[in-house]
């Protein structure tokens, strides 16, 4: 009988773990044991170690499913032998040597000429939300906005990880890509899913499509899943680094 990877779920800043709850449902229900990670945006460490400390709490296999820096916390929570698939929804993938910011500034973005510093963190002015969820109901767009939370102001700036903690370099990536996305630039996306070599779905969506098209989000989760559940009906084989 084919095991369903368990589907772990990584937020983006800006977000917590709430921000799945559209497509959580639906995976439970087909079975799949879920898991939303939260951490607390202070530092790319502790954030990688937090998805870290949730494998300890789940089966494997697992499928790792990150959001904008969601995808720069899987890249390196993934390299995880227990984790033998990611799914990158409108994410970066930061390579060894190099920082979110780099990746930023190559294709810059509308959202952060709405942002303020306060605290040390980096907070969404109301004029960002249609920067970063657009195409949702102004309701929800301010519901999104009153539930932000904010990364420390050089969050982006800490990320600088070894050739060998580049975990879509050696597992299976697909890659959800938001073509209307204004947070994290859609040419951006394109670059990083090409160099991931991923399976690439694109999505007519701001940068959450798993709010505001959360069918296709889940359709690329269910396809990834069984792609790694089929891989691991054979007892041997192993790939990417992960055990199935």
């Amino acid at each position: 009988m084919t095991k369903k990877p368990t589907i772990v779920f990584c937020h983006g800043i800006w977000a917590d773990g709430s921000c799945f709850s559209k497509v959580i449902p639906a995976l439970q229900a087909d079975g799949y044991e879920v898991i939303a990670v939260q951490y607390g945006l202070d530092s790319y460490e502790e954030d990688i170690a937090a998805v870290k400390r949730n494998l300890n709490r789940v089966g494997s296999p697992v499928l790792l499913v990150g959001h904008s820096y969601g995808g720069a916390t899987i890249t390196a929570a993934g390299t995880d032998e227990r984790v033998v698939g990611l799914v990158f929804i409108a994410a970066v993938a930061p390579d060894a040597g190099e920082t979110v910011q780099d990746q930023l500034n190559k294709f810059p973005s509308d959202i952060f000429n709405h942002v303020e510093a306060a605290d040390n963190r980096a907070w969404m002015l109301p004029s960002g939300v249609e920067h970063f969820a657009g195409d949702l109901q102004k309701e929800e767009q301010k519901l999104v906005w009153a539930t932000h939370y904010a990364p420390v102001a050089d969050l982006f700036l800490q990320q600088k990880l070894g050739a060998d903690d580049i975990s879509w370099k050696s597992k299976p990536s697909w890659y959800v890509l938001a073509t209307q996305d204004h947070t994290v630039h859609p040419d951006l996306q394109r670059w990083v899913s090409k160099r991931m070599n991923a399976t690439v779905t694109e999505v007519d969506s701001s940068h959450v499509p798993m709010l505001s098209q959360p069918d296709i989000v889940i359709d690329v989760i269910r396809k990834a899943a069984d792609a790694v559940a089929n891989r691991c009906l054979k007892p041997s084989l192993q790939f990417g680094g992960g055990r199935c």
